[in-house]
């Protein structure tokens, strides 16, 4: 297919989530430009400086990476954090650079099966942020969103993942990628050494990626939290703002059978409010009234759901195959345009001869 209009605004499935939060975040207090203090001083720092004053240690860090796999471990009353060669408790919740601190061995503190287990949940993050744009991809061809979702993954690496060879090797090649795909956009993962992005295709073809926790374990675990919650609160309301979707989804379907009523309602009531917010923020993003962009972002959200969110969405396959079929009507009459007034129109894929699906 033939581009025929400027890159769509299609997003992420975590950057529309990600978006989406922020709109019920209130304004952080801001400080006066001027002050009325004598002699005073006014320095103004970037958001990077604000972060970097934030941040612990690494020592520190390495603490509490040690505190959080024992209390982990403890839960679960478990000596290793793997199964059969996978995850035996959800790591989800961990901080990165905790997680980062218990791949390298940071301090010498973590055994091989926690290191392995740290490294895994990582790999599995980096493949979450790609699944989105894989999906659009497979529609549209183009090869340009895996590359961005890739880059804005590693620039939201701690400092340490940062300071590593592999990270200085592996995001050069992601900036070389994308400055190729805008010469060429049939430009194909491999062509560039050290690409990420090619090392996760090659996943993806064996089957090795997007693999997840049962659900009747997730479901476990979101059981446990609640009987947690009311044990501390002394209430038996949920709390669902600390689940993430795949654990609200596991109490929507009640999974296992292990939620009452009152607790399946609200979970199903909360999944559908942040799908909607999700998709309020995805067509916000869309620009313009983009209908392909629109298109583009469901199809991400999509593609990076779970079968149970999705189901606890009521997100049906129909849903998507609209969502494809509307892609292609957009770029079908964009390309017409294009054509009648000689000027670029919303949609279009951004590959050339090759493409993604092609690759696949």
């Amino acid at each position: 297919m033939t581009s025929v209009g400027t890159v769509s605004q299609s997003l992420s499935y975590a950057q529309i989530l990600a978006n989406a939060q922020k709109l019920t975040q209130p304004a952080a207090a801001t400080t006066p430009a001027n002050s009325t203090e004598p002699g005073a001083t006014n320095v103004t720092l970037s958001d990077a400086a604000r972060v970097a004053l934030t941040l612990k240690d690494f020592a520190t860090v390495t603490t509490d990476a040690r505190t959080t796999m024992d209390k982990l471990l403890a839960d679960a009353k478990l000596t290793s954090p793997l199964q059969d060669g996978a995850l035996a408790f959800d790591l989800s919740k961990v901080d990165r650079r905790e997680l980062y601190a218990m791949s390298t061995n940071s301090g010498q503190r973590f055994t091989a099966d926690e290191q392995k287990a740290a490294a895994i949940e990582l790999q599995g993050r980096f493949d979450q942020a790609l699944a989105g744009p894989t999906a659009v991809g497979r529609v549209t061809g183009g090869m340009k969103g895996l590359y961005v979702a890739a880059l804005a993954y590693y620039d939201a690496m701690g400092p340490e993942e940062k300071a590593s060879a592999a990270y200085a090797d592996q995001r050069a090649a992601l900036e070389e990628m994308l400055e190729k795909l805008k010469s060429d956009p049939a430009t194909l993962p491999g062509t560039v050494a050290n690409d990420p992005v090619n090392e996760y295709m090659a996943r993806l073809a064996a089957g090795e990626t997007g693999e997840l926790r049962d659900i009747t374990d997730v479901a476990a675990d979101a059981r446990a939290t609640l009987d947690a919650q009311y044990k501390e609160s002394g209430t038996s309301k949920p709390d669902y703002s600390d689940f993430d979707s795949r654990s609200l989804a596991a109490v929507a379907l009640n999974s296992a059978a292990k939620f009452n009523p009152a607790e399946v309602r609200a979970a199903s009531t909360e999944m559908r409010s942040r799908s909607g917010t999700a998709l309020l923020q995805s067509l916000k993003s869309a620009g313009n009234g983009d209908p392909a962009a629109f298109a583009q972002n469901v199809i991400s959200l999509y593609g990076a759901m779970s079968p149970e969110e999705r189901a606890a969405a009521g997100w049906s396959e129909n849903l998507y195959a609209a969502a494809v079929a509307n892609y292609q009507t957009a770029s079908k009459l964009g390309s017409m345009l294009a054509q009648a007034t000689g000027s670029p129109v919303f949609g279009g894929s951004e590959s050339g001869s090759m493409s993604l699906m092609d690759y696949l």
